[in-house]
């Protein structure tokens, strides 16, 4: 069993527009995830500094960061950062462009959790459904370039607000797509926005929002996770004869 999680985290900024980054990694424990992946952990403009240090992630939490930083000052790539579990090994990680009006970016990690080895993808895709269909093709073909196939799970705000269309539809042609439930906006939750997405040899056992009395604060998105594990032999057969078919 592998718990992932994705978490928006606005830079740390709270629904009382406070920034508290103690409030965001007591959610992070409350989490106890393997993998988090975290949307906005950077803030947008000059140095891009950090909302959410290093040294605090490692001394608070049970996780730590894959390194992606290629500012001096921050996180992550383009905001998205992913979290491990300690013991956890990084065997890979890359960058990936996403193209945008707006910077827009994605992190890939392959990492061996608990023996198992798994491809983890964090990303924040666009406001604008035209740019997030393109961001979402551009995840895919640089998941099919890859040489090495490994189980792959793909997680983070995807800002889609349709139940089943928009890049939801692109990812849902060789992917299942998990619907833990709305997490926005974290005092209301009304819209699906954070989503977890897995290759067809891994099942979704459960999922969900997590909601606690610091997530409803902490940020103006809740965080949400899934329980995943392998899907079989068959699933595995069913994932290698999609591989052969274009998705596009």
């Amino acid at each position: 069993m592998l718990r992932v999680a994705t978490y928006n985290i606005c830079k740390s900024v709270g629904t009382d527009l406070r920034r508290r980054p103690e409030r965001v990694l007591a959610v992070l424990r409350e989490l106890d995830a393997d993998v988090v992946a975290v949307q906005e952990v950077d803030r947008r403009f000059g140095e891009r500094a950090t909302a959410l240090s290093p040294e605090a992630i490692e001394g608070e939490t049970p996780y730590f960061p894959v390194p992606f930083g290629v500012r001096p000052a921050s996180l992550g790539w383009h905001g998205n950062v992913l979290l491990a579990r300690r013991g956890v090994v990084v065997r890979a990680t890359r960058r990936i462009e996403l193209p945008a009006l707006e910077p827009r970016g994605a992190v890939l990690a392959d990492l061996r959790v608990n023996g198992a080895e798994i491809r983890v993808i964090g990303m924040h895709l666009g406001l604008i459904g035209h740019w997030r269909r393109r961001q979402a093709r551009a995840v895919l073909m640089s998941l099919e370039a890859l040489e090495e196939p490994l189980p792959t799970v793909m997680m983070g705000d995807l800002n889609e607000w349709t139940v089943d269309g928009g890049c939801l539809r692109l990812f849902a042609r060789h992917h299942h797509v998990a619907a833990p439930g709305p997490s926005f906006h974290s005092r209301r939750p009304v819209a699906a926005l954070d989503r977890i997405i897995t290759s067809l040899d891994l099942r979704v056992e459960a999922a969900g929002v997590h909601l606690s009395q610091k997530s409803r604060v902490a940020s103006d998105h809740l965080p949400v996770w899934a329980d995943i594990v392998p899907a079989g032999a068959a699933a595995a057969a069913e994932r290698h004869h999609v591989a052969q078919s274009p998705w596009i």
